[in-house]
């Protein structure tokens, strides 16, 4: 998907906006490169991979005032990236293991937060700290990685809520919470799910 330079421009302002509203909540955001024809752009020359924060030292960043963060938003239509480990981390899981886990985590009644890619890649946000299962398909970023957060934009689309944090009022279950849905998950139909 090609992002034009008008494009870009008109959806900086809701980029920023949710940028400042995540900080103001307590997560850790960070600018992040965003598509620009084949590459990643937005810091010093051409990425080839994306998206990855926009300032080298953005470790040194990692929990600044939601007014400050507002500001590198105002020169670029950055991606919003996460920076996890510091509050929030992120359970990584393919789409159809996510939606299975969805399933199961709404049949307990307990609200996770959701992010989807448009590479087909479902991040629930739980608490930091905890253990996730140790499986192949299963990546549990923590201490000093990322994961963008919607609406960033990639080659293929934008990054989405498939739950929003507003539905669990901010408030993060643990990791276990996540671990036990995603271990229970494979037992669920989908089919007969998506009827009731």
């Amino acid at each position: 998907m090609e992002w034009s330079d008008s494009w870009r421009g008109a959806f900086r302002i809701e980029l920023r906006a949710e940028a400042v509203n995540l900080a103001w909540h307590g997560w850790s955001v960070l600018p992040g490169t965003y598509p620009a024809g084949g590459q990643w752009a937005g810091r010093d020359g051409a990425e080839d991979h994306g998206p990855v924060p926009v300032h080298r030292d953005w470790q040194d960043r990692i929990g600044t005032r939601a007014d400050q963060v507002a500001t590198w938003w105002t020169g670029g239509s950055y991606s919003i990236l996460l920076a996890t480990g510091h509050g929030v981390d992120a359970v990584e899981v393919d789409a159809d293991l996510g939606r299975r886990a969805a399933v199961a985590l709404r049949a307990t009644g307990i609200p996770v937060p959701i992010v989807a890619t448009p590479a087909g890649r479902w991040m629930f946000l739980v608490a930091s700290g905890g253990v996730v299962i140790a499986d192949p398909g299963v990546t549990h970023h923590a201490q000093g990685e990322y994961v963008p957060l919607p609406p960033s934009p990639a080659h293929h689309g934008v990054v989405h809520w498939r739950v929003k944090p507003q539905i669990c009022a901010w408030q993060l279950p643990h990791a276990n919470v996540v671990h036990e849905a995603l271990l229970s998950a494979p037992s669920y139909d989908l089919v007969a799910a998506d009827r009731s």
